[in-house]
């Protein structure tokens, strides 16, 4: 390649950095309501504010966004209705709706990313959070886990629940309703299956499936699982460490224990995919 071929590359490549992001597009599947809603429309959504939200969930900083309030988007859905956020990588978070049509506490907003002003990063190297991010102003009140703030948002679907959807997670049958394990299983569907998929069960594509072929209780003592979850690289150390730690203010220790309670319950059922 000769001189002139490559300061015309390079200067190529300057103009590509400098250009700002396009925009984005957010699908909305709402059944009847359902709709498509681009990133200039959003930016001018007569509910947009601007939102400072403290220790971001993705960020661990401050963070000041254009955002509009998740139910604002959400026409027609009901509290007792189950969403999908599914990301432009595929991580699927399962979300029950009622927190998502919350007013007053925990509240979700959806975050639009300026192409005119991008976001920074999320780490060295990586993408940032949008163009689309569910973000949460006073999670605390609402326990609101890791996995309830998608990044990189491509679409939000109504889905049918997922006990309908993956039979083969579900605990035994004979249990009562308000047996630790069925409500374990209702935070398994909370804080794990956006990442772990159970007996081969889910749409996760990120994390081991966590009943097969071994449950982690079958090869981590008690405490030592626990302490997994609570701080995973407390346990593992690796560069390419994806998986949160759950603190107790978003996993409270009796929650933590019905958890384990149910993985290990689960242990006893394996079914092959």
């Amino acid at each position: 390649m000769d001189g002139d071929h490559l300061k015309t590359l390079i200067a190529l490549g300057a103009l590509l950095l400098s250009l700002p992001l396009s925009a984005a597009q957010l699908d909305l599947q709402l059944g009847a309501n359902s709709r498509t809603w681009q990133t200039e429309e959003l930016l001018k959504h007569p509910q947009l504010q601007t939102l400072t939200i403290n220790n971001d969930g993705s960020y661990k900083k401050d963070m000041t966004y254009q955002a509009v309030p998740l139910a604002a988007l959400l026409k027609g859905v009901k509290p007792e209705d189950h969403l999908q956020a599914v990301a432009l990588d595929g991580f699927a978070a399962e979300l029950a709706a009622a927190p998502l049509l919350n007013k007053d506490g925990a509240r979700a907003w959806l975050a639009i990313e300026d192409p005119a002003q991008p976001w920074p990063p999320l780490s060295a190297g990586k993408h940032s959070a949008g163009p689309f991010y569910l973000v949460w102003t006073d999670p605390q009140a609402g326990n609101i886990s890791p996995e309830q703030w998608p990044f990189e948002v491509a679409s939000i679907k109504l889905m049918a629940p997922v006990a309908q959807r993956f039979p083969a997670l579900l605990p035994d049958p004979a249990l009562k309703a308000d047996d630790p394990v069925n409500k374990g299983f209702a935070l398994f569907q909370k804080n794990c299956l956006a990442c772990h998929r159970l007996n081969g069960a889910g749409d996760a594509q990120f994390g081991p499936d966590l009943n097969i072929p071994y449950s982690p209780t079958e090869y981590f003592g008690a405490d030592f699982l626990k302490r997994y979850i609570r701080d995973p690289q407390s346990l593992r150390q690796w560069p390419q460490a994806k998986m949160p730690g759950f603190s107790e203010e978003v996993l409270p220790d009796g929650d933590l224990e019905m958890l384990v309670g149910y993985l290990k319950h689960m242990a006893g059922r394996k079914a092959k995919p």
